[in-house]
């Protein structure tokens, strides 16, 4: 990693891209800037034996959906590994290593059992757990063949389904850690539902997780004003009746427990009558809970909950998955705008834009439910023109190319979300913070029953703006931060017992900021 980098990464919160000393510029000077350094091997190389690699193989992560294991087996590359999962004739998932352990031919071919998978080759059977059950040897050789068998194993991963998609883990059996099951139920209401999806993503993972913790660019990104010539698309939060997402927000980046997460605390101006606070989570390694994406600030709301949850996936070094779920129902969308049918295998329903194919595309001669293939790079699109015109996340993330260039990057201050996160995984690959090892990370879960808390919530508040800019400045960062504060307060609690306590903190919140600052 270079000295720019670190030095990056320092300097995050306020202080972030405003202590450089000012460069002469060079007009036209392209040629002085045209030398491309290479990436950073520390954080973004997921292979075997690489420090991401095995800090990541310490975690549950979703590896494909639940609809694409079928009367065929499903070849996947996770982590840089080549794997085969598949759901045999008992309903158990298996997840393999591709390549049979006798002579290599990929199970990709193999037949499904009953019980585990057949290597088309030469007919060895393998159970979920890599066990061999069945080596063919000729009519009287049953007892060698039987030796044989236990002689070899095929390389296996533990794995289940949840919900319409396949975790698996892919760390030392001796080590593995519970599947957090965060507050227990996602904090789905009653009545609403975890509903599955998996956006590919053609370029390495790091860029894709940055992303989550980068809460400024909606306002620019995803902007109504932005988009070419009124070729609108559905990418903008403005076309989603939620134009209080287009504000640029004042942001409090406080990392939690321990270190193993990161709250992302923005504040938004509705209106001169209300403030939007929206806390995002971040998750080491590389999971994000998202507050509700479509809040129109038009009413007073206190603690709304889980919006969408995503894990970002690596597949290898230069191609990485978006998969998790999108919580759908009256209880987390109180707008009534979410769109079901939207959700699944290449598609999101929030915006367009997250995935390779536009929704035209996607869903011109398909359904949800079908796999239908992906395109082999972004410019390799019958819609690239059309994303020109109205870019979304997944272009801005993908063109940064393959592997993003952290020491070409020159952060502001709005910037402190992604250069914090990734300070923490640094951290957390070396063990400069023991917290955040996997191994810690494993007992923490374990403590808490694999049920702990998070800080991810959508508020708003019935706060009338600041008599003056520097009052507003003021209130804003004081209200932002004070929503950590009493999350972080209500850990000791859970469940219902949480909810009403943070409630009721936030009510006296809202009366506190009312008395202290001039409106």
């Amino acid at each position: 990693m270079t000295s720019k980098q670190e030095q990056a990464e320092k300097k995050v919160g306020a202080s972030a891209g405003t202590s450089a000393k000012p460069q002469k510029l060079v007009p036209y000077g392209g040629y002085y800037t045209n030398k491309v350094p290479g990436h950073d091997p520390e954080l973004t190389e997921v292979g075997p034996g690489t420090p991401m690699g095995e800090y990541m193989r310490g975690f549950w992560h979703p590896v494909c959906m639940s609809l694409e294991l079928t009367d065929t087996p499903k070849f996947l590359t996770i982590l840089g590994e080549e794997l085969v999962a598949f759901r045999d004739g008992s309903g158990r998932v298996g997840v393999l290593h591709a390549h049979c352990v006798h002579r290599g031919a990929s199970l990709e071919y193999g037949l499904i059992q009953e019980h585990g998978i057949k290597c088309c080759y030469h007919g060895m059977v393998f159970d979920v757990d890599g066990t061999c059950l069945n080596a063919p040897f000729p009519k009287g050789e049953e007892a060698e063949a039987k030796k044989y068998a236990c002689s070899i194993q095929q390389g296996a991963y533990k794995a289940f389904e949840r919900n319409g998609l396949v975790f698996a883990y892919m760390g030392p059996p001796d080590k593995e850690p519970p599947f957090p099951e965060w507050e227990s139920d996602f904090t789905v209401a009653p009545g609403d539902e975890l509903v599955p999806y998996s956006n590919f993503q053609h370029c390495n993972w790091l860029q894709v997780q940055d992303n989550a913790a980068d809460n400024f660019h909606t306002a620019e990104l995803h902007a109504a004003k932005n988009v070419v010539g009124g070729h609108f698309q559905g990418t903008t939060f403005d076309e989603v009746g939620a134009p209080t997402m287009e504000v640029h927000p004042d942001m409090q980046f406080v990392p939690i427990h321990g270190g193993r997460g990161l709250a992302c605390s923005g504040a938004r101006r509705v209106n001169n009558d209300k403030l939007f606070i929206r806390v995002q989570h971040q998750v080491l390694p590389n999971l994000s809970l998202h507050a509700y994406t479509s809040e129109d600030g038009s009413n007073k709301k206190l603690f709304s909950r889980f919006h969408i949850i995503r894990w970002t996936v690596p597949v290898d070094d230069f191609n990485s998955k978006m998969i998790g779920w999108r919580v759908m129902g009256p209880g987390i969308d109180t707008r009534g705008i979410g769109q079901k049918e939207l959700v699944g295998y290449e598609s999101i329903d929030f915006l367009d834009g997250q995935v390779a194919l536009r929704r035209a595309e996607r869903f011109g001669n398909h359904t949800i439910n079908d796999i239908v293939d992906i395109p082999s790079d972004h410019r390799a699109r019958s819609n690239y023109k059309m994303a020109q015109y109205a870019p979304g996340d997944y272009e801005a993330i993908i063109s940064q190319r393959p592997i993003a260039i952290h020491a070409l990057e020159n952060p502001t201050k709005f910037d402190a979300g992604p250069y914090l996160f990734r300070k923490m995984l640094r951290d957390a690959v070396r063990g400069s913070n023991p917290a955040a090892s996997a191994e810690a990370f494993s007992e923490w879960l374990k403590e808490l029953n694999g049920a702990p808390n998070s800080y991810c919530s959508g508020n708003v508040f019935e706060l009338p703006i600041g008599a003056t800019t520097e009052e507003e400045v003021a209130q804003r960062r004081f209200v932002a931060k004070s929503v950590i504060s009493i999350l972080t307060e209500s850990e000791q609690y859970k469940g219902k017992e949480r909810e009403v306590f943070v409630k009721q903190k936030m009510e006296e919140l809202e009366q506190t900021a009312k008395a202290q600052f001039k409106h």
